[in-house]
């Protein structure tokens, strides 16, 4: 497999799991200079395709000193999101086990999507440096530069009805906004319903949920999570509209650190959710509870809310027990069940 992917079929292949074993390789021997020759022999090859491999990572922005005759050594530790990196970080969550890495693909949605359908477990994540086909909610698309986002999707499949598969959605802004501030308690984020996550009124994340589902029973759900990390600028129709943390806070950002916390967050909201012996109905609960209280948009906002071309004005009200946002109209209380909603 090459630095690009490949196609097989419709399959776009996943980064050579070689790169990582390389890097992990490195990373235990930081303060030496490892030989081609040991590095061959731990990934059973041979010291040509070693340099091959070596000169594809330095592509993929891996800082590697070095070269055949000499040996090689990590000049600094990648913030990329291979399995070798991550998988330490996720023990003990359902999501250590399964990390599929991308060093480009469309959408990683779709991905998880085709893989879910085949019968891929439960914590199956999907990451990939860059998107060329990043998707949002209805027809939006996602902006995905390379290697200063997270794109992720994970599989789960919840032994919920399908009425459920919102909060999930809820509970993921709410997994988003857990590990942000585990990294750095001072950004202050704001929730839009339902699935953005805001600074200062820009858009730093996206959720996208999508499901396969019975009438009574989810059969399973991909959650989408592309978050805006070390982008330093945006394209000139998303500035008025986007961040990315690096923006906001004048910092960069571990995206390793971040993914793991994302997804350890993730972990903890899902056990939550659907692990009985915490009691459901109060796991429910509690997540619209803590949207509410973490969301300028629910109670008291000014919106209007446009969906498939119908158009909603009015005042928000706060959510149902199902995730739903209700909205004081001229008409009367009204449920909101899809939409983009904007300030008024």
């Amino acid at each position: 497999m090459g630095e690009s992917p490949t196609q097989s079929g419709n399959r776009v292949q996943p980064t050579d799991i070689r790169l990582g074993r390389i890097v992990r390789l490195l990373m235990e021997n930081a303060t030496v200079v490892v030989s081609g020759t040991k590095i061959a022999q731990d990934i059973s090859s041979n010291r040509s395709e070693v340099w091959r491999l070596v000169q594809q990572l330095r592509g993929l922005g891996v800082d590697v000193a070095g070269h055949p005759a000499t040996g090689y050594r990590l000049k600094s530790v990648p913030d990329l999101l291979l399995p070798e990196i991550l998988g330490p970080l996720l023990r003990g969550t359902i999501f250590n086990l399964q990390l599929h890495h991308f060093y480009k693909i469309g959408s990683t949605n779709t991905a998880a999507m085709a893989a879910a359908a085949d019968g891929a477990p439960q914590g199956s994540v999907f990451l990939a440096e860059e998107q060329t086909a990043g998707r949002g909610r209805g027809a939006h698309s996602w902006h995905s530069a390379r290697s200063t986002g997270i794109y992720c999707s994970v599989v789960l499949r919840p032994s919920l009805p399908p009425s459920d598969v919102l909060v999930l959605s809820l509970a993921a802004g709410l997994a988003v906004c857990a590990a942000i501030e585990q990294i750095d308690a001072r950004v202050k984020l704001d929730l839009k319903w339902p699935n953005d996550v805001l600074i200062a009124g820009k858009k730093v994340c996206g959720i996208l949920a999508e499901m396969n589902a019975e009438v009574t029973r989810v059969r399973y759900v991909v959650v989408g999570i592309g978050m805006n990390v070390n982008q330093p600028n945006f394209p000139k129709e998303l500035d008025a509209s986007a961040t990315s943390l690096c923006l906001a806070t004048g910092n960069e950002w571990s995206r390793v650190e971040l993914t793991a916390a994302l997804l350890k967050s993730l972990d903890r909201e899902y056990r939550l959710l659907t692990e009985p012996k915490i009691g459901q109905k109060d796991a429910r609960r509690s997540i619209l509870q803590r949207f509410t209280e973490q969301s300028s948009w629910v109670r008291g906002k000014a919106v209007r809310i446009e969906d498939n071309g119908s158009r909603v004005e009015g005042t928000t009200e706060g959510l149902d027990d199902r995730g739903f946002l209700q909205v004081r109209t001229a008409q009367g209380l009204q449920t909101i069940l899809s939409g983009t909603v904007r300030e008024r």
